[in-house]
């Protein structure tokens, strides 16, 4: 019970955390300055694709568990997304860490914490 639960949390974290990359983007995207149409329609587009992917990611997690979490899918699942994710917080330490802006910062945090919660949960389970 205690592994579903964790699971269940690493999934509503890397959700929550994907679901907040929308709301900001026009900020963002303003905040890079003087920049060409081009350019601000690709940070848009990247920083919407990051906050879906993650969405789905916590969704995907949520399923597996919910639908059966003894299953070897969702062990694949699982192990897969701790390694995406720490490969997100990887590629987050050494670029929007370096930012100013508070959230950059909290990425690697939140990438790492859920993936951690998820392999966690699936092995005490």
């Amino acid at each position: 019970m205690t592994g579903t639960i964790l699971l269940y949390i690493g999934a509503f974290l890397i959700f929550g955390w994907g679901s907040v990359h929308l709301f900001p983007t026009k900020n963002i995207v303003r905040d890079f300055g003087d920049i060409s149409a081009d350019n601000k329609h690709i940070l848009t587009m990247e920083w919407i694709t990051e906050g879906v992917a993650l969405m789905f990611i916590g969704i995907l997690v949520a399923l597996v568990t919910y639908i059966d979490h003894t299953c070897s899918v969702a062990a694949a699942v699982y192990w897969s997304t701790f390694a995406v994710l720490n490969v997100l917080s990887t590629v987050s330490i050494f670029t929007g860490f370096k930012h100013s802006f508070i959230a950059f910062k909290l990425c690697p945090f939140i990438f790492t914490v859920s993936s951690l919660l998820i392999i966690i949960g699936y092995l005490i389970r």
